[in-house]
């Protein structure tokens, strides 16, 4: 049980600051410059999957609780990356755009989470979305038992969610995607600077990433 830490740990989720990134917002933004988007916010560096050197980058901005981006990591992105980035031809990047605090918070947990195990903890989160972010009562103890199968312990748990200087890193991310590259919602994706026309389908993906790779799609 979190016990008193658990009610610190909500109440710093429910007092999670999360800034109208769409304030500033760049309107009707369809490219952006490589050399920009591949530039990580100061102290969060990407985490990406997919070789560096790949030909084809596709950075995708996602918030936790949101429906249509688990809905796409649970029905699309097993195929693109077994199609794609399996086979060496793309580098996937998912950058954090949360859109409540409970998002923020998860976010947070992934980050948390360590080297290798960023992307298994977000895959999960997606997976158990309906447990912890549309669950009724207290999320937090929904969350912890989601970050336990993650290697996650109880003082580990509120460690990550008290990190102040982590929370605005992905608060910057946040308002960076939205003020520089036009990001209003979820889930987004940049395929080499260019933003992913209709839907996040596979037919979509192959569109816009086969004509980029040329001869080494095959």
């Amino acid at each position: 049980m979190l016990g008193a830490a658990g009610t610190a740990v909500a109440s710093a989720i429910s007092g999670v600051a999360i800034p109208d990134a769409f304030a500033q917002r760049r309107e009707n933004v369809t490219e952006v410059p490589m050399e920009d988007l591949m530039k990580p916010v100061e102290g969060l560096p990407d985490v990406s999957i997919g070789p560096q050197d790949s030909k084809v980058v596709i950075v995708e901005y996602a918030s936790l609780t949101c429906g249509h981006c688990s809905r796409f990591h649970r029905d699309v992105f097993p195929e693109l990356k077994k199609t794609y980035i399996d086979t060496g031809k793309v580098r996937f990047i998912m950058r954090e755009f949360p859109l409540d605090n409970l998002a923020a918070a998860a976010a947070m947990l992934a980050r948390c989470a360590g080297d290798g195990k960023t992307y298994p903890m977000l895959d999960l989160l997606f997976e158990k979305q309906a447990d912890w972010a549309f669950a009724s009562g207290n999320p937090v103890p929904k969350l912890f038992d989601i970050a336990k199968q993650a290697g996650f312990t109880q003082e580990s748990f509120e460690k990550c969610l008290t990190d102040q200087k982590l929370l605005d890193q992905v608060n910057a991310q946040r308002t960076r995607g939205s003020e520089q590259f036009g990001v209003s919602a979820t889930p987004t994706f940049f395929v080499n600077g260019k933003k992913l026309a209709g839907g996040p389908t596979m037919e979509a993906f192959r569109t816009a990433i086969d004509p980029l790779l040329g001869d080494d799609k095959k």
